[in-house]
């Protein structure tokens, strides 16, 4: 073959190359956007293969330790994740009914910043307390095994806070999910499925900015986010005093959070009539959104005293017989 059809033929290489590292560079550089530096790093371990990350438990005996911490893989579980910590805890209900850590693993990436997501397209990470059936630990599409956090919930509705397909899943790479590589993500799949399989009606997941301490609280008193992560604090600080998932509903734009009765699992989110008709009044919420419950109304706040001390969740179901809360289909 002629010199010069080599030396055309090698200069073609080489202009592909370089059309192929400006391209994997440009979808880095937008991966990477706003993020802080050890999330930078993660993705980069997980590129390299430097996998697992530095504190991921042992995904290889996972019935040893299961056995080591004296629960079973059909225990009923909680989902906490910590965003500015990036690590993801999976609680397991012991034989006296309280939660005990079962295992924390780091979140190899998340988008975003501190704060809740607001809008489809955001790019941003929603944070508050969600539920997890049977059919959001199925997903048609590139992550098959994974989990549906279940975003927007009540709360964000009723906020106009739009978005869908919040995951955990695996790999390395988010735009507004929980990337967890495909190990982990596969075992944290695999504990919610046994959990749910064996009566968990609904997991809850917690998904919060930063862990919740006094210490935190002052360092971020500057954000505008003050008074929605105080009321977050509240499910936090009640969960760290029982280590029992807390019964949630929606009230005026806030959570409220009631202790679960011993042995019983939190249901799905509970909400006040307020709540219901602020959803109803935004059309693309309109679609099968049934009328307020009966015993919801004593939810809402009716005078200025109320608002600091909206009655309990359960008060005006003690008489009847234990059931699920009202609860309606969350709406994508």
């Amino acid at each position: 073959m002629p010199s010069f059809h080599l030396s055309r033929l090698g200069l073609a290489a080489a202009m592909m190359l370089s059309l192929i590292a400006v391209k994997h560079a440009h979808a880095l550089t937008i991966e990477l956007k706003d993020v802080a530096p050890d999330r930078v790093e993660r993705q980069r371990a997980a590129a390299t293969g430097a996998l697992p990350l530095p504190g991921t438990p042992n995904i290889g005996v996972l019935q040893e330790r299961l056995r080591d911490k004296g629960v079973t893989l059909a225990s009923p579980i909680l989902i906490r994740i910590f965003k500015a910590e990036s690590e993801l805890e999976v609680w397991k209900q012991s034989k006296d009914g309280s939660f005990i850590l079962f295992a924390t693993y780091p979140v190899c990436h998340w988008s975003g910043t501190l704060g809740p997501k607001l809008r489809d397209g955001d790019r941003q990470a929603p944070e508050g307390f969600y539920t997890v059936s049977r059919a959001q630990a199925r997903h048609v599409g590139r992550w098959p095994i994974s989990i549906d956090v279940g975003f927007p919930n009540i709360l964000d509705q009723s906020q106009a806070r739009t978005g869908s397909d919040i995951l955990i899943h695996g790999g390395c790479s988010s735009v507004g999910c929980f990337a967890m590589t495909n190990p982990v993500s596969e075992e944290i799949h695999q504990l919610t499925l046994a959990a749910i399989d064996a009566g968990e009606g609904l997991v809850p997941v917690h998904i919060l900015p930063f862990r919740m301490t006094s210490e935190n609280m002052v360092a971020q008193s500057a954000s505008p986010w003050k008074p929605f992560w105080n009321n977050l604090k509240e499910g936090y600080d009640l969960f760290e005093r029982t280590k029992r998932p807390p019964m949630v509903g929606v009230c005026s734009g806030r959570y409220i959070f009631n202790e679960a009765p011993a042995g019983a699992l939190p249901g799905p989110l509970d909400a006040c009539a307020p709540t219901i008709a602020s959803i109803r009044e935004q059309e693309q919420w309109l679609n099968n959104v049934p009328p307020p419950s009966a015993v919801l109304p004593s939810l809402a706040p009716q005078t200025a005293e109320a608002k600091t001390a909206v009655p309990p969740i359960q008060t005006s179901l003690e008489s009847e017989t234990p059931k699920p809360l009202f609860s309606w289909p969350l709406v994508r």
